[in-house]
């Protein structure tokens, strides 16, 4: 029961986040807001307020704000009227589509500066080689113990974490170029990293277990390295996806995360008392409010990604694609994210009980 709880919030925050976002912009541009749900499937509750319907649905792993004329529904009777979605200007269209997914941004920046805030229980470590392993990899390329990683092959480096992140989901092998800071001067040199068997990874051959615990204005730094880190972490595992470098029990639905993510997290963290908890589950919620943000910006019809394509090539013609064909396209995306979704379904299944 609490890891249900637990789940309902953190979708539920992730959510409205991204919903007002589109609430908000459609409402700023003159658009008519026919009505803003929260989950989906059969109505729990529901209000009417001016002209727009609140509604609470049954299923907990979702939501819409839906604009009059949008898709050629929810139109009222005869031609478009001044709330219409069609009828707002282009650019008003365009930062209403972006805005959910700015706001999914904004929230895992909020996230991310509570719990730098939390340092005392959250780790938080500099790209600092604390400890050079002997016989690895940077100690034969000359790195000495307290070199600060600047950059991996010209990838720029903020957080310990974005060293193991560079070399699981990036790193393809050979000769790895390494930028490196010692006494306030920057270095360069080359290391090949060793394979580590037990982890299945390359490592890089330095270990840290200094914590930072920022302070006054340092915290807004820190919250930004780490919600970057999550958007690194987000498309990188995206591209491994793609590759095939990710197998089917690594990929999860609502139900996964609800099970495997929140639920085996939740066990784990309350040994170590409240602040564990909270702090796990603002980790959660930061990790699925940037998936939440980054998915929707991809170019695939039904999601916002879809509809800012067909705004840009209006702005690029000078004018719109025709609203019933727009709308077949993202009708046909998602009749696709509905057999995804019950896809996805069984596949949490099976890692839930197979694997």
């Amino acid at each position: 029961m609490v890891t249900l709880i637990w789940f309902i919030v953190i979708f539920g925050v992730v959510v409205i986040a991204h919903e007002f976002g589109h609430f908000l912009l459609a409402k700023a541009n003159g658009i008519h807001v026919v009505e803003f749900a929260v989950g989906m499937g059969p109505n729990l509750v529901s209000v009417k307020k001016g002209d727009t319907k609140y509604s609470l649905k049954l299923f907990p792993i979702g939501g819409a704000c839906m604009f009059e004329g949008e898709d050629g529904l929810n139109e009222k009777e005869g031609e478009p009227g001044e709330g219409s979605f069609l009828k707002a200007p282009v650019w008003g269209r365009i930062s209403t589509v972006v805005a959910g997914p700015f706001f999914n941004f904004i929230l895992a920046f909020v996230i991310a500066f509570i719990m730098v805030n939390m340092s005392d229980v959250i780790a938080i470590r500099d790209p600092v080689a604390s400890q050079v392993v002997e016989g690895g990899g940077a100690e034969a390329a000359g790195l000495q113990d307290g070199d600060v990683i600047v950059s991996l092959n010209g990838e720029r480096i903020r957080l310990y974490q974005e060293i193991s992140l560079y070399m699981q989901a990036t790193y393809r092998g050979g000769a790895l170029k390494v930028v490196y800071e010692r006494n306030g001067q920057r270095y360069t040199t080359t290391l090949t990293p060793q394979y580590d068997q037990a982890s299945g990874i390359y490592m890089l051959g330095v270990a840290n277990a200094d914590f930072v615990e920022p302070k006054g204005m340092e915290v807004f730094r820190y919250a930004w390295y780490e919600m970057r880190y999550s958007v690194k972490a987000t498309y990188k595992s995206l591209g491994m996806l793609l590759r095939g470098r990710v197998g089917r029990e690594d990929v999860a639905g609502p139900v996964g995360i609800a099970v495997n993510v929140v639920g085996k997290t939740y066990e784990t963290a309350k040994d170590y008392g409240w602040q564990s908890v909270v702090l796990s589950m603002l980790n959660i919620t930061l990790m699925l409010s940037v998936n939440l943000g980054i998915l929707n910006l991809l170019p695939v019809p039904a999601l916002d990604g879809g509809r800012l394509v067909f705004l840009l090539v209006e702005v690029i013609r000078g004018k719109p694609v025709p609203p019933e064909k727009e709308g077949l396209v993202h009708f046909v995306g998602f009749l696709f994210f509905m057999v995804l979704m019950v896809v996805v379904f069984f596949n949490d299944l099976a890692n839930i009980f197979f694997h």
